[in-house]
Protein backbone atom coordinates (compact mmCIF):
# COMPACT_ATOMS: atom_id res chain seq x y z
CA UNK A 1 0.00 0.00 0.00
CA UNK A 2 2.64 2.36 0.48
CA UNK A 3 4.44 1.74 -2.51
CA UNK A 4 1.32 2.28 -4.46
CA UNK A 5 0.60 5.76 -2.32
CA UNK A 6 4.31 6.81 -2.98
CA UNK A 7 3.85 6.05 -6.96
CA UNK A 8 0.66 7.42 -6.75
CA UNK A 9 2.03 11.16 -5.13
CA UNK A 10 5.20 11.01 -7.95
CA UNK A 11 2.29 10.70 -10.69
CA UNK A 12 0.38 14.15 -9.15
CA UNK A 13 3.85 15.67 -8.81
CA UNK A 14 4.94 14.95 -12.66
CA UNK A 15 1.81 15.88 -13.69
CA UNK A 16 1.49 19.22 -11.97
CA UNK A 17 5.00 19.63 -13.57
CA UNK A 18 3.94 19.18 -17.08
CA UNK A 19 0.66 21.85 -16.29
CA UNK A 20 3.23 24.47 -14.96
CA UNK A 21 6.20 23.91 -17.19
CA UNK A 22 4.27 23.77 -20.33
CA UNK A 23 3.03 27.66 -20.47
CA UNK A 24 6.69 28.29 -19.74
CA UNK A 25 7.97 26.21 -22.42
CA UNK A 26 4.94 28.09 -25.05
CA UNK A 27 6.30 31.41 -23.27
CA UNK A 28 9.64 30.92 -24.63
CA UNK A 29 9.07 29.87 -27.94
CA UNK A 30 7.34 32.85 -28.27
CA UNK A 31 10.42 34.57 -26.79
CA UNK A 32 12.73 33.15 -29.93
CA UNK A 33 9.84 33.96 -32.36
CA UNK A 34 11.90 36.25 -35.14
CA UNK A 35 10.14 39.93 -35.86
CA UNK A 36 10.87 41.47 -39.30
CA UNK A 37 9.15 44.57 -40.75
CA UNK A 38 7.87 45.71 -44.03
CA UNK A 39 6.92 49.02 -45.05
CA UNK A 40 5.06 49.62 -48.01
CA UNK A 41 3.15 52.44 -49.70
CA UNK A 42 1.23 50.15 -52.57
CA UNK A 43 -2.26 51.55 -51.80
CA UNK A 44 -3.61 48.90 -54.27
CA UNK A 45 -2.26 45.59 -52.30
CA UNK A 46 -2.94 46.37 -48.37
CA UNK A 47 -5.70 43.59 -48.71
CA UNK A 48 -3.45 41.35 -50.55
CA UNK A 49 -0.05 42.14 -48.58
CA UNK A 50 -2.55 41.24 -44.75
CA UNK A 51 -3.42 38.20 -46.41
CA UNK A 52 -0.12 37.00 -47.47
CA UNK A 53 1.71 38.22 -44.41
CA UNK A 54 -0.98 36.01 -42.10
CA UNK A 55 -0.12 33.14 -44.70
CA UNK A 56 3.63 33.08 -44.57
CA UNK A 57 3.46 33.29 -40.59
CA UNK A 58 1.09 29.77 -40.43
CA UNK A 59 3.66 28.43 -42.60
CA UNK A 60 6.63 30.04 -40.82
CA UNK A 61 4.94 30.33 -36.62
CA UNK A 62 9.12 31.03 -36.22
CA UNK A 63 8.72 34.76 -38.16
CA UNK A 64 6.61 37.32 -37.16
CA UNK A 65 6.24 40.19 -39.95
CA UNK A 66 5.04 43.48 -38.99
CA UNK A 67 3.36 45.24 -41.79
CA UNK A 68 3.03 48.98 -42.01
CA UNK A 69 1.22 50.55 -44.82
CA UNK A 70 1.73 54.50 -45.33
CA UNK A 71 -0.23 56.30 -48.12
CA UNK A 72 2.56 59.00 -48.04
CA UNK A 73 5.31 56.39 -47.83
CA UNK A 74 7.89 58.26 -49.36
CA UNK A 75 8.02 61.16 -46.84
CA UNK A 76 7.26 58.63 -44.01
CA UNK A 77 10.27 56.31 -44.53
CA UNK A 78 12.52 59.24 -44.35
CA UNK A 79 11.27 59.97 -40.67
CA UNK A 80 12.18 56.50 -39.98
CA UNK A 81 15.51 56.16 -41.29
CA UNK A 82 16.49 59.50 -39.55
CA UNK A 83 14.99 57.78 -35.96
CA UNK A 84 17.58 54.66 -37.08
CA UNK A 85 13.90 52.83 -37.84
CA UNK A 86 14.82 51.76 -40.96
CA UNK A 87 12.32 48.88 -41.85
CA UNK A 88 13.68 44.95 -43.01
CA UNK A 89 11.98 44.85 -46.19
CA UNK A 90 10.33 48.29 -47.76
CA UNK A 91 8.38 49.25 -51.15
CA UNK A 92 9.84 52.39 -50.90
CA UNK A 93 13.42 53.27 -52.81
CA UNK A 94 15.34 56.12 -54.24
CA UNK A 95 18.79 56.15 -55.65
CA UNK A 96 20.69 58.45 -53.10
CA UNK A 97 19.34 55.46 -50.87
CA UNK A 98 20.92 52.73 -52.69
CA UNK A 99 24.00 55.46 -53.01
CA UNK A 100 24.00 55.91 -48.97
CA UNK A 101 24.05 52.06 -48.33
CA UNK A 102 20.73 52.21 -46.93
CA UNK A 103 20.02 48.20 -48.80
CA UNK A 104 21.21 44.86 -48.78
CA UNK A 105 23.41 43.71 -52.33
CA UNK A 106 21.08 41.00 -53.55
CA UNK A 107 23.18 40.33 -56.75
CA UNK A 108 23.63 36.65 -55.66
CA UNK A 109 20.33 36.09 -55.03
CA UNK A 110 18.90 32.65 -57.11
CA UNK A 111 15.60 34.43 -57.73
CA UNK A 112 17.30 36.63 -60.27
CA UNK A 113 17.55 33.46 -63.26
CA UNK A 114 13.42 33.65 -62.68
CA UNK A 115 13.57 37.25 -63.50
CA UNK A 116 13.00 38.62 -67.21
CA UNK A 117 16.63 39.84 -68.19
CA UNK A 118 15.20 43.18 -69.72
CA UNK A 119 14.21 43.63 -65.79
CA UNK A 120 16.87 42.75 -63.92
CA UNK A 121 18.72 45.36 -65.67
CA UNK A 122 16.45 48.01 -64.71
CA UNK A 123 17.00 47.01 -61.21
CA UNK A 124 20.59 47.09 -61.84
CA UNK A 125 22.56 50.42 -60.48
CA UNK A 126 24.59 52.63 -62.20
CA UNK A 127 26.98 52.98 -60.01
CA UNK A 128 28.05 49.79 -58.87
CA UNK A 129 26.67 47.21 -61.42
CA UNK A 130 24.74 45.33 -58.66
CA UNK A 131 21.07 45.31 -57.66
CA UNK A 132 20.26 46.16 -54.26
CA UNK A 133 16.85 45.73 -55.76
CA UNK A 134 14.18 43.48 -56.99
CA UNK A 135 10.95 44.03 -58.93
CA UNK A 136 8.58 41.48 -59.37
CA UNK A 137 6.37 42.69 -62.17
CA UNK A 138 6.01 44.98 -65.55
CA UNK A 139 3.66 48.38 -65.38
CA UNK A 140 2.71 50.49 -67.83
CA UNK A 141 1.24 54.14 -67.70
CA UNK A 142 -1.29 55.89 -69.77
CA UNK A 143 -4.45 56.96 -70.24
CA UNK A 144 -7.54 54.97 -69.81
CA UNK A 145 -10.14 55.68 -71.94
CA UNK A 146 -14.15 54.80 -72.36
CA UNK A 147 -14.27 53.01 -74.67
CA UNK A 148 -17.81 53.17 -75.92
CA UNK A 149 -17.46 57.17 -76.09
CA UNK A 150 -14.38 56.90 -77.99
CA UNK A 151 -15.78 54.92 -80.60
CA UNK A 152 -19.32 56.74 -80.82
CA UNK A 153 -17.18 59.76 -81.07
CA UNK A 154 -14.24 57.94 -83.57
CA UNK A 155 -11.84 59.03 -81.70
CA UNK A 156 -8.23 57.42 -81.25
CA UNK A 157 -4.78 57.88 -80.09
CA UNK A 158 -3.77 61.59 -79.94
CA UNK A 159 -0.10 61.67 -81.81
CA UNK A 160 0.56 65.18 -80.80
CA UNK A 161 -0.95 67.93 -77.80
CA UNK A 162 -3.10 69.38 -80.60
CA UNK A 163 -5.20 66.14 -81.50
CA UNK A 164 -5.33 65.60 -77.50
CA UNK A 165 -6.53 68.69 -76.91
CA UNK A 166 -9.06 68.34 -79.81
CA UNK A 167 -10.28 64.95 -78.61
CA UNK A 168 -11.11 66.34 -74.93
CA UNK A 169 -13.20 68.90 -76.83
CA UNK A 170 -14.68 66.60 -78.84
CA UNK A 171 -16.04 64.82 -75.40
CA UNK A 172 -17.04 67.95 -73.74
CA UNK A 173 -19.29 69.07 -76.90
CA UNK A 174 -20.68 65.70 -77.36
CA UNK A 175 -21.07 64.79 -72.96
CA UNK A 176 -21.38 68.19 -71.54
CA UNK A 177 -22.01 66.66 -67.87
CA UNK A 178 -19.18 64.51 -68.19
CA UNK A 179 -15.54 65.68 -67.48
CA UNK A 180 -13.05 64.97 -70.31
CA UNK A 181 -10.12 64.47 -68.23
CA UNK A 182 -10.29 63.40 -64.62
CA UNK A 183 -7.64 64.27 -62.30
CA UNK A 184 -7.30 63.24 -58.98
CA UNK A 185 -4.81 65.60 -56.93
CA UNK A 186 -5.93 65.91 -53.24
CA UNK A 187 -3.75 62.90 -53.50
CA UNK A 188 -0.62 64.19 -54.87
CA UNK A 189 1.38 61.53 -56.36
CA UNK A 190 -1.25 61.09 -58.90
CA UNK A 191 -0.32 64.81 -60.24
CA UNK A 192 3.32 63.77 -59.72
CA UNK A 193 2.88 60.87 -62.19
CA UNK A 194 1.98 64.20 -64.33
CA UNK A 195 5.67 65.21 -64.25
CA UNK A 196 6.80 61.69 -64.22
CA UNK A 197 5.15 60.33 -67.54
CA UNK A 198 4.19 63.60 -69.37
CA UNK A 199 7.63 65.82 -68.15
CA UNK A 200 10.47 63.64 -67.82
CA UNK A 201 9.07 61.18 -70.49
CA UNK A 202 10.38 63.85 -72.66
CA UNK A 203 14.15 63.79 -71.38
CA UNK A 204 13.59 60.12 -71.42
CA UNK A 205 12.65 60.00 -75.34
CA UNK A 206 15.40 62.89 -76.71
CA UNK A 207 17.94 60.72 -74.31
CA UNK A 208 17.32 57.31 -74.23
CA UNK A 209 16.44 55.17 -71.29
CA UNK A 210 20.54 54.74 -70.12
CA UNK A 211 21.03 58.06 -70.86
CA UNK A 212 18.16 59.67 -69.32
CA UNK A 213 19.14 57.58 -66.55
CA UNK A 214 22.83 58.93 -66.61
CA UNK A 215 21.52 62.55 -66.78
CA UNK A 216 19.14 62.61 -64.14
CA UNK A 217 22.20 60.98 -61.77
CA UNK A 218 24.32 63.76 -62.97
CA UNK A 219 21.77 66.53 -63.10
CA UNK A 220 22.04 66.98 -66.23
CA UNK A 221 18.84 68.01 -67.66
CA UNK A 222 18.16 71.43 -67.19
CA UNK A 223 14.13 72.16 -66.90
CA UNK A 224 14.04 75.59 -66.63
CA UNK A 225 14.99 76.34 -70.13
CA UNK A 226 12.77 79.35 -71.16
CA UNK A 227 10.01 77.19 -73.81
CA UNK A 228 11.68 74.00 -72.59
CA UNK A 229 10.09 71.03 -71.21
CA UNK A 230 8.99 71.97 -67.83
CA UNK A 231 7.60 75.28 -69.80
CA UNK A 232 5.80 73.49 -72.51
CA UNK A 233 4.67 71.19 -69.42
CA UNK A 234 2.84 73.59 -67.06
CA UNK A 235 1.55 75.30 -70.42
CA UNK A 236 -0.46 72.53 -71.19
CA UNK A 237 -1.82 71.69 -68.02
CA UNK A 238 -2.85 75.88 -67.89
CA UNK A 239 -4.64 74.82 -71.07
CA UNK A 240 -6.93 72.08 -69.97
CA UNK A 241 -7.39 74.25 -67.20
CA UNK A 242 -9.00 77.18 -68.91
CA UNK A 243 -10.47 75.46 -71.19
CA UNK A 244 -12.55 73.13 -68.87
CA UNK A 245 -11.20 69.87 -69.91
CA UNK A 246 -10.31 68.64 -66.22
CA UNK A 247 -12.73 68.41 -63.51
CA UNK A 248 -12.86 71.83 -61.79
CA UNK A 249 -12.28 70.20 -58.42
CA UNK A 250 -8.83 68.20 -59.89
CA UNK A 251 -6.80 69.78 -56.49
CA UNK A 252 -9.53 68.18 -53.88
CA UNK A 253 -10.98 65.36 -55.48
CA UNK A 254 -8.67 61.95 -54.55
CA UNK A 255 -7.70 59.08 -56.20
CA UNK A 256 -10.49 57.10 -55.28
CA UNK A 257 -12.97 60.12 -56.59
CA UNK A 258 -10.58 59.46 -59.66
CA UNK A 259 -11.60 55.76 -60.07
CA UNK A 260 -15.24 56.11 -59.14
CA UNK A 261 -15.69 58.74 -61.56
CA UNK A 262 -14.08 56.59 -64.27
CA UNK A 263 -16.04 53.40 -62.99
CA UNK A 264 -19.33 55.40 -63.33
CA UNK A 265 -19.24 56.45 -66.96
CA UNK A 266 -18.64 60.36 -65.11
CA UNK A 267 -15.02 60.80 -66.13
CA UNK A 268 -13.87 59.59 -69.84
CA UNK A 269 -10.74 59.53 -69.18
CA UNK A 270 -8.05 59.52 -66.56
CA UNK A 271 -4.31 59.62 -66.27
CA UNK A 272 -2.90 56.42 -64.15
CA UNK A 273 -1.10 53.11 -64.37
CA UNK A 274 -2.57 49.29 -64.80
CA UNK A 275 -2.80 49.01 -61.34
CA UNK A 276 -6.14 51.10 -61.19
CA UNK A 277 -8.14 48.63 -63.49
CA UNK A 278 -8.88 45.73 -60.88
CA UNK A 279 -10.19 48.36 -58.92
CA UNK A 280 -12.46 50.16 -61.56
CA UNK A 281 -13.61 46.64 -62.41
CA UNK A 282 -14.38 45.84 -59.12
CA UNK A 283 -16.49 49.26 -58.64
CA UNK A 284 -18.31 49.00 -61.93
CA UNK A 285 -17.88 44.71 -63.35
CA UNK A 286 -19.54 46.06 -66.77
CA UNK A 287 -16.40 48.57 -67.19
CA UNK A 288 -14.36 45.34 -68.04
CA UNK A 289 -15.28 45.31 -71.92
CA UNK A 290 -15.32 48.86 -71.88
CA UNK A 291 -11.51 50.24 -70.79
CA UNK A 292 -9.40 51.18 -73.74
CA UNK A 293 -5.69 51.95 -72.80
CA UNK A 294 -3.71 54.81 -74.75
CA UNK A 295 -0.42 56.74 -74.47
CA UNK A 296 0.81 60.44 -73.52
CA UNK A 297 1.36 62.80 -76.72
CA UNK A 298 4.16 65.02 -75.71
CA UNK A 299 3.42 68.11 -74.56
CA UNK A 300 6.78 69.60 -76.83
CA UNK A 301 6.35 69.36 -80.47
CA UNK A 302 8.05 67.00 -82.93
CA UNK A 303 8.41 63.90 -80.45
CA UNK A 304 6.00 60.69 -80.38
CA UNK A 305 3.98 59.09 -77.96
CA UNK A 306 4.73 57.61 -74.62
CA UNK A 307 4.11 54.77 -72.83
CA UNK A 308 5.03 53.98 -69.61
CA UNK A 309 6.75 50.61 -69.52
CA UNK A 310 9.03 49.94 -66.61
CA UNK A 311 9.82 48.05 -63.51
CA UNK A 312 7.02 47.49 -60.97
CA UNK A 313 6.35 46.46 -57.24
CA UNK A 314 9.94 46.67 -56.00
CA UNK A 315 11.60 45.68 -52.84
CA UNK A 316 14.85 46.90 -51.24
CA UNK A 317 16.01 45.11 -47.79
CA UNK A 318 17.71 46.97 -45.08
CA UNK A 319 21.83 46.69 -45.03
CA UNK A 320 21.09 46.60 -41.08
CA UNK A 321 18.46 43.97 -40.55
CA UNK A 322 19.07 41.89 -37.64
CA UNK A 323 17.85 38.73 -39.27
CA UNK A 324 18.57 38.23 -43.00
CA UNK A 325 17.54 34.70 -43.31
CA UNK A 326 14.09 35.46 -41.96
CA UNK A 327 13.74 38.48 -44.69
CA UNK A 328 15.03 36.35 -47.41
CA UNK A 329 12.59 33.58 -46.15
CA UNK A 330 9.51 35.79 -46.28
CA UNK A 331 10.73 37.24 -49.88
CA UNK A 332 11.30 33.86 -51.14
CA UNK A 333 7.89 32.85 -50.29
CA UNK A 334 6.21 36.39 -51.71
CA UNK A 335 8.15 35.04 -54.92
CA UNK A 336 6.93 31.51 -55.57
CA UNK A 337 4.40 31.17 -58.45
CA UNK A 338 1.57 30.35 -56.97
CA UNK A 339 1.76 33.57 -54.68
CA UNK A 340 3.09 35.96 -57.80
CA UNK A 341 0.39 34.74 -60.21
CA UNK A 342 -2.25 35.92 -57.05
CA UNK A 343 -0.20 39.57 -56.92
CA UNK A 344 0.04 39.89 -60.44
CA UNK A 345 -4.03 38.90 -61.31
CA UNK A 346 -4.36 41.41 -58.21
CA UNK A 347 -2.85 44.22 -59.19
CA UNK A 348 -3.83 43.34 -63.00
CA UNK A 349 0.13 43.85 -64.17
CA UNK A 350 2.00 41.36 -65.91
CA UNK A 351 4.62 39.51 -63.91
CA UNK A 352 8.20 39.69 -64.41
CA UNK A 353 9.07 36.29 -63.15
CA UNK A 354 9.16 34.00 -66.56
CA UNK A 355 7.42 31.36 -64.96
CA UNK A 356 4.39 32.97 -63.70
CA UNK A 357 1.19 32.86 -66.16
CA UNK A 358 -1.14 35.20 -65.32
CA UNK A 359 -4.39 36.40 -66.45
CA UNK A 360 -3.65 39.69 -65.39
CA UNK A 361 -5.76 42.35 -66.84
CA UNK A 362 -8.66 42.96 -69.85
CA UNK A 363 -6.63 45.54 -71.58
CA UNK A 364 -3.59 43.15 -72.31
CA UNK A 365 -4.49 43.61 -75.96
CA UNK A 366 -3.65 47.58 -75.74
CA UNK A 367 -1.06 47.29 -73.70
CA UNK A 368 0.49 45.67 -76.50
CA UNK A 369 0.04 47.47 -79.30
CA UNK A 370 0.93 50.52 -77.07
CA UNK A 371 4.62 49.03 -76.44
CA UNK A 372 4.89 48.19 -79.85
CA UNK A 373 3.59 51.66 -81.37
CA UNK A 374 4.78 54.12 -79.28
CA UNK A 375 7.94 55.26 -76.96
CA UNK A 376 8.38 53.01 -73.88
CA UNK A 377 9.42 55.26 -70.70
CA UNK A 378 10.95 54.21 -67.52
CA UNK A 379 10.09 55.84 -64.04
CA UNK A 380 12.41 58.08 -63.10
CA UNK A 381 14.35 56.20 -60.19
CA UNK A 382 17.49 58.12 -60.41
CA UNK A 383 15.75 61.36 -59.66
CA UNK A 384 16.57 62.74 -56.30
CA UNK A 385 14.36 61.14 -53.13
CA UNK A 386 13.60 64.46 -51.73
CA UNK A 387 11.49 65.59 -55.19
CA UNK A 388 9.09 62.30 -54.90
CA UNK A 389 6.28 62.12 -56.22
CA UNK A 390 3.83 63.37 -53.58
CA UNK A 391 6.54 66.40 -53.54
CA UNK A 392 5.98 66.85 -57.35
CA UNK A 393 1.88 66.68 -56.95
CA UNK A 394 2.27 69.65 -54.59
CA UNK A 395 3.73 71.68 -56.93
CA UNK A 396 1.26 71.10 -59.61
CA UNK A 397 -1.49 71.78 -57.02
CA UNK A 398 0.06 75.33 -56.33
CA UNK A 399 0.39 75.49 -60.50
CA UNK A 400 -3.38 74.81 -60.93
CA UNK A 401 -4.38 76.98 -58.09
CA UNK A 402 -2.56 79.79 -59.75
CA UNK A 403 -0.09 80.36 -57.61
CA UNK A 404 3.00 80.69 -60.25
CA UNK A 405 3.00 84.55 -62.40
CA UNK A 406 3.61 82.27 -65.54
CA UNK A 407 4.43 78.68 -66.79
CA UNK A 408 8.44 79.58 -66.72
CA UNK A 409 7.91 80.72 -63.24
CA UNK A 410 6.70 77.24 -62.53
CA UNK A 411 9.70 75.80 -64.51
CA UNK A 412 11.92 77.89 -62.35
CA UNK A 413 10.53 76.84 -59.56
CA UNK A 414 10.91 73.01 -60.31
CA UNK A 415 14.56 73.38 -61.33
CA UNK A 416 15.13 75.09 -58.35
CA UNK A 417 13.55 72.67 -55.52
CA UNK A 418 15.35 69.60 -58.50
CA UNK A 419 18.47 71.13 -57.38
CA UNK A 420 18.10 71.45 -54.05
CA UNK A 421 16.86 68.26 -53.58
CA UNK A 422 19.69 66.61 -56.03
CA UNK A 423 22.42 68.94 -53.16
CA UNK A 424 20.56 66.85 -50.06
CA UNK A 425 20.63 63.44 -51.58
CA UNK A 426 24.52 64.26 -52.52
Amino acid sequence: MKKKTYLGKLSVLITLLVIVLLPLGAQGAKATQNKISYFSGRVETVEWDTQQVANFEKLNPTIKVEYEFQKDASNVIKVKLASGQAPDITTVVTQDFIDSGLFMDLSDQPFWNRILPSVKDLCTDLKTGKQYKVATNITMGGLFYNKQIFTELGLKDAQNWKEFVTNLEAVKKAYPNKTPLFLGGKDSWTLGHLIEFWAHGVAKQQLGIPGSRQAFLDNAVRWDEPNGIMENFAKALLELRDKHLINADAITATYDNQKEAFASGEAVMINQGMWVVGDIIKLNPNMETNIGFGPFPSVVAGLKPMVLSSEDSVYVVSATTKDADAVLTFLNYLFQPEVQKSFSETRGIPSAFVDVDANWSPIKDDATRLVNSYVNINFSTEAPSGLSVDDTGRLIQKLLHGDYASPLQFAQEYQKIWDSAYATSN
